[in-house]
């Protein structure tokens, strides 16, 4: 039995100058998802600054970018307040106000029962995914952004869905993510829209891992018969920040090409 070919990623089609004289902040955009995200965004029209760990990771997004005058980035610790601080401060200082927050960052460097977890290295995820999500959230609004209006999307999983062995703690945290979402999109509206996607597996470093011998098999349990792209998370990102969207805050969605609706276990 012969089976059709798997479809190949599709780029959704870009909406020139949509956040033009816009600014917004990437979270974790040295590579992977935040990098797709970032490089959505300025093909859209707006001003970015990109926020990683190290600077040689920024310094190879921001050549990969190639958009000078219109992308920055700070380096530094993503649940440091200091560089919070810093990375807002830029952003004013180089574009104007910031317009859009995209929180992305999260961590996981554990693999594991969640029963036989170090409780320090859960702390870390903790603060990382969760509270700095939280704190970014709270620097961005409390610099203007709940007097200006603007949005704000937090990339959590479906990992947070779900019980998911193995990344148990993560997707814990990603679940606080979901609902945190929910609490600041009564808190700050209608000034500001606050949202989230959940992703499935999507092929990136972070989550090579998951998907490492195992893509062909772990595609054919899809609907959509592959694993995702960062531009899979990109486009409904842009989605989300969009006046498209201007009626939509609270919400997670689900983008992992059907996972969660067959019950296929693949976490993001």
């Amino acid at each position: 039995m012969t089976h059709p070919p798997l479809p190949s990623p599709r780029t959704g089609p870009v909406v020139p100058d949509r956040f033009a004289g816009r600014t917004a902040i990437v979270t974790g955009a040295s590579r992977g998802i935040g990098l797709g995200i970032a490089r959505r965004l300025l093909a859209e029209g707006a001003s970015v600054v990109i926020t990683a760990r190290g600077q040689e990771g920024l310094d190879a997004a921001l050549a990969e970018l190639d958009a000078p005058g219109r992308v920055v980035a700070v380096a530094g610790k993503s649940d440091d307040e200091d560089h919070q601080r810093e990375t807002v401060d830029r952003a004013e200082s180089e574009f104007g106000p910031v317009d859009f927050l995209v929180n992305n960052t999260g961590i996981n460097p554990v693999f594991g029962r969640t029963v036989d977890l170090d409780l320090s290295a859960a702390r870390k995820i903790a603060e990382v995914n969760t509270l700095g999500t939280l704190a970014w959230t709270q620097k961005v609004y409390h610099s203007g952004l709940g007097e200006r209006g603007g949005a704000v999307v937090n990339i959590a999983s479906i990992a947070g869905m779900a019980p998911s062995p193995g990344i148990g703690w993560y997707g814990s945290t990603k679940a606080l993510v979901m609902r945190l979402t929910q609490e600041l999109a009564v808190e700050v509206g209608p000034a500001v829209r606050v949202n989230a996607i959940a992703p499935g597996v999507v092929k990136t470093r972070f989550a090579e891992a998951l998907y490492d011998g195992r893509e062909e098999a772990m595609s054919a349990a899809l609907p959509a018969g592959r694993l995702g792209v960062p531009d899979d998370i990109a486009g409904p990102t842009a989605f989300l920040l969009s006046d498209d969207a201007h009626w939509i805050t609270g919400q997670t969605l689900v983008v992992d090409g059907g996972a969660h609706m067959v019950g296929a276990g693949l976490q993001g």
